[in-house]
């Protein structure tokens, strides 16, 4: 029986390993990680990552040919093919600090494997990592390899949270890089058989290591440089009078562009977009490319510009000031269909209506009370840290409160603000939301779902971004 260990329970290892479970009876398919709470998550009822369709999986593969374990030591040792999942977070000092990977996690886990493995092993980058770090994971594994013989491939995810299961039993690609070498060969074959179970074998590309590597970085980039690109013609829609969604639709039915990923917003956010942008700046300017690295950070720079120009817009549009005002928070997950927060957009936002003394109440079908007080108090970049180096007991932000419902956060409030395109935002009592609210009465559509037409009749004050202004705001610019 082929053995699978994936070191790392979090939103990549946990999902993927559980549709090979499922896709592969088989195979057996150990989920290590360090963090007890976590593992105790995944071996009860409450799984520690919402995700639709993941509990269904999870429940009929789990104790079968499906475990989760602290023994991290024990399932490496006995494995054939190991993932490696664990966490890449953006350096915060030294050498490449806010925009290099720190590989950290990354090392110390090629060490230990090193240090436990007793047969030939294939060791699989899963983790989004720089191009040619499997060039220093080799060393590592070669230098202490005991007469073992290792093969290092990259087999990259690209899953969508909020589908990431429909993404797995259907996915557009499976990417394989190796070494061009009898050895990488094999080891290329021996994974492609464990896809083959369920994905076309046309679906399932293999390329050279560094080409896999840098496909991940280079899709992700390009996908936030999309957003970026419509959030940059919001702005001009905005002070033309244009209608950002037209345009989208005119611009998207171009075959050549396409509709996906034009949607305005407030931002872009998710644990890979940014990272993995800045991470491709430092690989440009380490090989001296810096036009290319310049390109690459004006994605960033809109996306930060957007958000900034969302708060402002909120600040100048209630008489300059939200200063003891109310203001409701309709989504904190960075998408919907997913209880990730991880770079979501509705942080800095709240953080900069914060700046400006407003008092949140905030509502999230699926973001905890303690998620929503740690993110907003805690420092960029800490996230993507280790839980158990987080900080432990995170300040609360006194201006801040969680409401249980949409209609609790805007009772009395100046203005709500909607962050994530939840389904039942859309479906909400607006008429209600206005009888209850302080007057005049503003929604910012952060997310382009609500009948601008339909909110104004009720005689809300409108801010859809990319739309054209109420009279109201056109008097009042935002200033960025």
């Amino acid at each position: 029986m082929v053995k699978i260990c994936c070191i790392g329970a979090g939103y990549v290892g946990g999902p993927t390993m559980a549709v090979i479970a499922l896709k592969c009876p088989s195979i057996e398919v150990a989920v290590v990680d360090i963090s007890v709470s976590r593992i105790n998550a995944w071996n009860s009822d409450e799984l520690p990552i919402y995700e639709p369709g993941l509990d269904e999986v999870v429940k009929q593969c789990r104790g079968k040919n499906l475990f989760f374990s602290t023994n991290v030591e024990k399932h490496v040792s006995e494995a054939d093919i190991i993932f490696v999942s664990v966490n890449t977070p953006t350096k915060t000092r030294g050498l490449g600090a806010g925009k290099a990977a720190d590989l950290t996690y990354w090392e110390s886990a090629a060490r230990m494997i090193a240090d436990v493995s007793k047969s030939d092993k294939i060791v699989v980058e899963k983790s989004t990592v720089p191009v040619k770090t499997a060039e220093a994971i080799e060393k590592i594994l070669s230098h202490n390899s005991k007469g073992i013989k290792y093969q290092i491939l990259s087999n990259p995810e690209f899953l969508a949270e909020g589908t990431a299961i429909e993404d797995l039993f259907k996915p557009d690609r499976v990417l394989i890089g190796g070494r061009d070498t009898p050895g990488g060969q094999k080891a290329i074959n021996a994974l492609r058989d464990v896809y083959a179970h369920w994905v076309p074998q046309d679906r399932i590309i293999c390329t050279n290591l560094w080409s896999a590597e840098l496909s991940k970085l280079a899709a992700n980039a390009f996908l936030a440089q999309r957003i970026s690109s419509v959030n940059a013609m919001s702005a001009l829609c905005e002070a033309t009078g244009a209608n950002v969604t037209q345009v989208s639709h005119a611009v998207g039915r171009d075959t050549r562009i396409g509709p996906k990923f034009l949607n305005a917003s407030v931002g872009f956010g998710g644990s890979c977009f940014q990272k993995d942008i800045l991470n491709l700046v430092y690989i440009c300017e380490c090989n001296g490319l810096t036009e290319v690295a310049n390109y690459w950070k004006q994605v960033i720079k809109v996306n930060d510009y957007q958000k900034s120009r969302f708060v402002n817009r909120v600040v100048s549009s209630m008489f300059n000031t939200v200063s003891g005002k109310k203001i409701a928070i309709l989504g904190f997950a960075f998408k919907k269909d997913t209880g990730d927060t991880r770079e979501t957009p509705a942080i800095d936002v709240c953080k900069g209506l914060l700046g400006d003394k407003a008092n949140l109440s905030i509502y999230d079908p699926q973001v905890t009370m303690d998620q929503i007080q740690k993110d907003l108090s805690m420092n960029k970049f800490d996230w993507d840290h280790p839980i158990h180096l987080q900080p432990m007991s995170p300040t609360t932000v006194k201006q801040v409160s969680v409401a249980w419902d949409a209609y609790e956060a805007a009772k009395d409030a100046h203005g709500l603000c909607i962050l994530t395109e939840w389904d039942e935002f859309r479906a909400l009592d607006y008429q209600k939301i206005f009888n209850s609210m302080q007057k005049p009465a503003f929604v910012f559509d952060g997310r382009n779902i609500v009948d601008v037409k339909k909110l104004r009749e009720i005689g809300f004050i409108v801010y859809s971004i990319g739309k054209p202004l109420d009279s109201w705001l056109k008097d009042m610019p935002a200033m960025a």
